[in-house]
């Protein structure tokens, strides 16, 4: 890889990366038995997706430190993507959500293959469960496997576990929180820690522990990834429910179905007179929502102004994150894709 930013390159190095460990890892699973082959083929399949942005912002953590291009640290960022799949694969769980990417999920693909059984559904749940839990243990193996010197890891060790923990931390209370009062600040601090932080900040810190960064520098990067992972989430929030699913690959209803805490209905509900809470009311947790629905909820939103906050709290967030490098010693290059990567993981149609 040239010293230039090149996103595809990258994303082709870290996906190299993905195949070949997960095609390893689904060997070995036939190789156990035979009546593994659906579990091993969902697992090859579990990181086929993605942005490749956790991994990549783990890079540019390891080069705005100064360090430079390494397969070793692209192996280590790439377990950042095993991460976030294990995470899609609890969550589609836990909102019980049908599409992933425009495809089953991955509880749903095992229901109707077990479709013959009685138990089909409460079995691909369970199935998809392990297949998370995997994948979770294979992003630690990969990255303690990656190549890097020892003590170079063992700087990070602290904040792997921080992520973990702040990743489980959010799934909870966004599970606490789902069907109560719409609150924007409760709405945020989910955000924060289910998505911000290991989206943006944490990989960003891990490739700058691993490469001996400053403590004024690591100060910089949260700086810049906190408030950047938070845009980041609220633009999912918006592209929810306003987006092309044929482009997000994701169900419209969904946030409406389960009642999400999400700062786009907080907004919505702060702003709504008690006749237009009273038609949000009407629709939130329902199972039986359709288009129409759908399409009246947009509309509120609309009324109120919500898409329009969240369009200003997105922007104030990537503002902030950009100016947070202002002050700080970063190699040009490194500055430019980080740069680069703000405007990527907020400016998208999915």
């Amino acid at each position: 890889m040239s010293d230039d930013w090149d996103a595809a390159a990258f994303r082709t190095r870290v996906d190299t990366v993905l195949r070949g460990r997960l095609a390893e890892e689904a060997d070995l699973l036939v190789a156990v038995d035979d009546d593994l082959r659906p579990v091993a083929e969902r697992l090859r399949e579990a990181a086929g997706h993605g942005k490749r942005l956790r991994a990549a912002f783990c890079y540019w953590g390891w080069r705005a430190s100064g360090q430079p291009d390494s397969d070793a640290l692209v192996r280590a960022a790439a377990a950042m993507e095993l991460v976030h799949a294990a995470a899609i694969v609890h969550d589609d769980l836990i909102d019980d959500s049908p599409l992933r990417h425009g495809a089953p999920t991955a509880h749903v693909a095992f229901a109707t293959a077990l479709r013959e059984r009685p138990d089909a559904r409460p079995a691909g749940r369970a199935l998809a469960m392990l297949v998370g839990d995997l994948l979770m243990s294979l992003a630690g193996q990969l990255f303690v496997t990656s190549g890097l010197p020892a003590a170079y890891l063992g700087r990070a060790r602290e904040l792997w576990a921080a992520l973990a923990r702040d990743l489980v931390a959010g799934e909870c209370l966004e599970i606490l929180r789902t069907g109560g009062r719409p609150d924007t600040a409760a709405s945020l601090q989910v955000v924060r820690h289910k998505t911000a932080k290991y989206t943006v900040e944490q990989p960003l810190l891990i490739g700058g522990l691993l490469a001996g960064a400053s403590p004024a520098l690591r100060e910089r990067l949260s700086a810049y990834g906190l408030p950047l992972g938070e845009a980041f989430q609220l633009r999912d929030d918006l592209l929810g429910l306003f987006g092309d699913p044929e482009r997000t690959g994701k169900a419209g209803l969904d946030d409406l179905r389960t009642h999400r805490p999400t700062a786009l209905l907080a907004e919505t509900w702060n702003a709504a007179d008690p006749t237009q809470r009273g038609r949000l009311r009407e629709v939130l947790g329902r199972r039986d929502l359709d288009d129409g629905h759908l399409d009246d909820v947009r509309e509120l939103m609309r009324e109120v102004g919500a898409p329009r906050r969240i369009e200003r709290m997105i922007h104030t967030r990537v503002e902030q994150a950009t100016r947070a490098l202002d002050d700080v010693a970063v190699p040009s290059r490194a500055r430019r894709a980080l740069g680069d990567l703000a405007h990527r993981a907020t400016d998208r149609l999915h």
